[in-house]
């Protein structure tokens, strides 16, 4: 048999290579396990030294829309501003033209009382009396002449067409018509006093 101290140095070595396979295997078992989780030794190292990520921060709470959405029952719409429906200017209604009043060349004129008539009789002119229509009675005028008479009393005036003769009382110049005394407002005094003019044909 041989010495005990030649077997020394080969269960030393023996020894330490399997300590170093036992090391080998460990380191080996790390690196497998690192990779299964997808990090390297660095991020793996990192991840337990580094501090806990903070909390990502909540949206703040959003205000309730004006309008409701598609799916929902819709509000009434918001009024229009005034700029918005300005209201147009109406059209004024166009005024009709006034008939302007023929005007009249006096050739004569004067004062005197003025009476009137209504009984239905033929005229110095040979047209039957109309109590109605605007006309008079002069003793020497042309027939057809056109006399302004104005009731002195109140200053209402008429254009009557002479078609008759008259009248013969005393002081009175004019026979007027019902309706021609009844435009210048004498019917209740009977007789009236005017003044007349003589107007142009």
């Amino acid at each position: 048999m041989g010495s005990p101290g030649k077997h020394r140095p080969k269960a030393r070595l023996r020894t330490i290579l399997i300590a170093s396979g036992v090391a080998v295997a460990v380191v080996a078992a790390g690196a497998f396990a690192l990779l299964s989780s997808g990090g390297s030794a660095d991020s793996a190292r990192a991840a337990q030294t580094a501090p806990e990520a903070a909390a990502p921060l909540a949206d703040p709470p959003r205000t309730a829309p004006e309008r409701a959405s598609r799916g929902g029952t819709r509000g009434p719409a918001p009024a229009p501003t005034p700029s918005a429906t300005a209201t147009k200017a109406k059209p004024k209604p166009k005024k009709k033209p006034k008939k302007k009043k023929p005007r009249y060349r006096v050739l004569s004129s004067g004062s005197c009382q003025a009476s009137f008539y209504s009984e239905g009789q033929m005229t110095a002119s040979g047209e039957a009396f109309d109590p109605s229509e605007l006309t008079a009675a002069h003793k020497t005028l042309p027939m057809g002449s056109k006399v302004r008479v104005t009731n002195r009393n109140n200053g209402r005036s008429v254009i009557v067409r002479i078609n008759d003769r008259g009248p013969y009382a005393g002081g009175r110049c004019l026979d007027l018509s019902r309706a021609a005394m009844s435009a210048v407002g004498g019917t209740g005094a009977g007789v009236i006093p005017v003044r007349y003019q003589v107007l142009a044909r």
